[in-house]
């Protein structure tokens, strides 16, 4: 008969033990959490699959519905940021274009339907994104496959009101405030 073996842990003389468990937890606000169970998804495409036409320019040019789960106690806001990482060329990528930027989702949402930019949640603020508009612009590609990062956060505050802010400034507001993040990639290529 097999016997089962248990936790055989020596302590270092006069060392309490729940010392050496603190020492062996991350500090609580380091980032270091040990699962990240927020998770973004869409009804529309998988992760790493084609994002369907009517989503571009191509199409209706209208936002995916998105859906989430697993926001972390304390989140009291969300951010979203679209971006396509591989402008204007992905063989040769000069920038990274941004598509669209919601921030202070309230943490009651949990997902955006499709043509959300027309219909945002009450409360939710839009940046500005590289068109220089505060709506949702699709994937529009000039050259090859693109890939296209819907980037969401939950923070633990609810940002001021920063007049439609470009990437960058959004991303400074933000810092030390993000509890989370879940990413979904979609990718498309125009056929014309």
């Amino acid at each position: 008969m097999a016997r089962k073996r248990g936790l055989n842990i020596r302590l270092p003389a006069g060392l309490p033990w729940f010392l050496l468990l603190m020492t062996a937890m991350p500090p609580v606000g380091s980032g270091a959490s040990a699962i990240n169970a927020l998770r973004l998804t869409s009804t529309a495409y998988r992760n790493h699959a084609g994002i369907p036409a009517r989503f571009t320019c191509d199409g209706r040019d209208i936002s995916p519905p998105l859906a989430w789960s697993g926001a972390p106690a304390g989140t009291r806001s969300f951010v979203l940021i679209l971006e396509d990482p591989d402008a204007p060329d992905p063989a040769a990528p000069q920038m990274t274009w941004i598509h669209w930027l919601l921030y202070d989702i309230p943490a009651s949402v949990r997902a955006l339907p499709e043509d959300g930019s027309t219909h945002l949640p009450a409360g939710t603020r839009a940046g500005t994104n590289s068109w220089k508009r505060t709506a949702y612009g699709g994937p529009c590609p000039p050259i090859g496959r693109h890939r296209y990062f819907h980037l969401l956060y939950a923070l633990d505050v609810v940002l001021p009101d920063l007049h439609a802010p470009g990437k960058a400034r959004l991303e400074i507001a933000m810092r030390g405030h993000v509890l989370a993040e879940a990413q979904l990639i979609g990718t498309y290529r125009r056929t014309r």
